[in-house]
């Protein structure tokens, strides 16, 4: 296998360089690609031949949608239904009201499949609640953040969409089915987090549980709730495609938020619509420039070379998947998650598989560790959005998220140390 030094290394330094100079992701990655073609003496076209490729998926279809199912019911006024639902659940705890914040990320997540819609819905209406009722801004907010990592779990999730495009299209309901164990774990282990937190600090309860209560909000958050069945049946039960059910699932949330919750008017959805491409053209830019960065790491054998490397360095098992984390999460420090998923998948896939690691469980540690990525410095999305949110310094909140960032490498370590959490679902159900 000849090797082209030079081109790697034009190809990730200037790749690199960027990153720290703090230019756009999609303009790194499509500078740098550029400038290694150059390098080679490739013509350019190829730079448009692999983005046009990159794009023209059919799977790739249900980004665009499961978007616009989370923006329309987050819109549609389904945050407050869910926080009652949340309260009536676990509001009675020692510190309720962190975990009421903790399930109805649970919840939401399942309905936007985004950190940062969950931290911006939610946040800026429980993190006031939880400091008028005697909770820290800085806990308050830190509580946010880090739930909100719950929805990249918890499907429907557009980034396991992109992620099983990345690893050559392996199923979709499997992946689904794979997120809700390791999301209800994440849950959880901040639940038992928030506990120890609010014991020390003397947080207050909520009222007791009240069956009664509970039923008539389970009864109200149904139609809601609902939109999760439709997609994630309509999958693993072979009814639907992924892209199929996201867009029968755009259907039925805006009926829903326009006509059962009426938290939307028509003129509320064409400016939820606006929003949305907002977003879809930040998602498919970035999908498009990755796929030539991809091209040109293919060409040029980086995965083949990594896989050496790190194989070198050790061929003990578990020290290799140790090694893939720390590799994910020092990515997640400076990157964001969409290109982390497009362009560490073909590199670090084969050496997860080569160690035992399926596809599935990989996807599923993949996410989870780009979720803590989200909520780290320097280029923390989520952490940035709860910082304004919550109107806490960000310096403040990182301290604050110091016990949780140990909950959540916790629950990661299990993912990876223990394949049946991510796999007993999709195993029991032969996805």
């Amino acid at each position: 296998m000849a090797v082209n030094t030079g081109a790697i290394a034009v190809l990730l330094i200037s790749f690199l360089v960027m990153i720290l100079l703090r230019f756009q992701i999609a303009y790194a990655v499509a500078l740098s690609s550029i400038f290694c073609l150059l390098y080679m003496g490739l013509p350019l076209s190829l730079v448009c031949q692999q983005m046009v490729k990159g794009i023209s998926s059919y799977s790739l279809m249900a980004v665009p949608f499961f978007i616009t199912m989370g923006c329309l019911m987050g819109g549609g006024g389904i945050s407050e239904r869910l926080i009652a639902l949340a309260n009536a659940c676990v509001g009675w705890m020692t510190g309720g009201m962190s975990m009421v914040n903790i399930v109805a990320s649970y919840f939401f997540g399942g309905i936007s499949g985004s950190a940062a819609a969950d931290t911006a819905s939610l946040g800026s209406i429980l993190i006031p609640m939880m400091v008028e009722e005697g909770y820290d801004d800085d806990f308050s907010t830190a509580v946010t953040i880090t739930s909100s990592c719950e929805g990249l779990l918890v499907p429907p999730s557009h980034n396991m969409v992109i992620y099983a495009m990345s690893a050559g299209g392996i199923s979709v309901g499997a992946l689904f089915l794979a997120g809700y164990i390791p999301g209800a774990l994440l849950a959880i282990s901040l639940m038992i987090g928030s506990f120890i937190i609010s014991k020390k600090r003397n947080y207050p309860k909520g009222e007791k549980f009240n069956f009664i209560k509970f039923i008539k909000q389970l009864g109200t958050s149904f139609w809601a709730l609902a939109a999760i069945i439709i997609v994630v049946v309509g999958v693993v039960g072979g009814v639907f495609t992924a892209t199929e059910s996201a867009a029968v699932a755009v259907i039925y949330s805006l009926l829903v938020s326009v006509f059962v919750y009426k938290g939307l008017t028509w003129k509320g959805v064409w400016k939820t619509f606006d929003q949305c491409i907002g977003t879809l053209s930040i998602v498919l830019i970035l999908i498009a420039t990755s796929s030539i960065f991809g091209y040109c790491l293919t060409m040029l054998h980086v995965p083949d070379l990594a896989a050496s490397a790190i194989v070198g360095l050790t061929r003990n098992p578990i020290a290799i998947a140790l090694l893939i984390n720390l590799i994910l999460l020092v990515l997640g420090c400076i990157m964001d998650m969409a290109p982390i998923i497009l362009i560490a998948t073909p590199i670090l896939l084969p050496i997860a598989e080569s160690i035992g690691i399926t596809p599935i469980q990989f996807g599923i540690m993949l996410i989870l560790n780009c979720g803590i990525g989200l909520l780290t410095p320097p280029v923390g999305g989520v952490l940035f959005i709860g910082s304004a949110v919550g109107k806490v310094k960000m310096e403040k909140v990182v301290k604050a998220t110091l016990p949780f960032y140990l909950c959540m490498i916790a629950v990661l370590i299990l993912i990876t140390f223990i394949p049946e959490i991510s796999m007993f679902l999709p195993n029991m159900l032969g996805s």
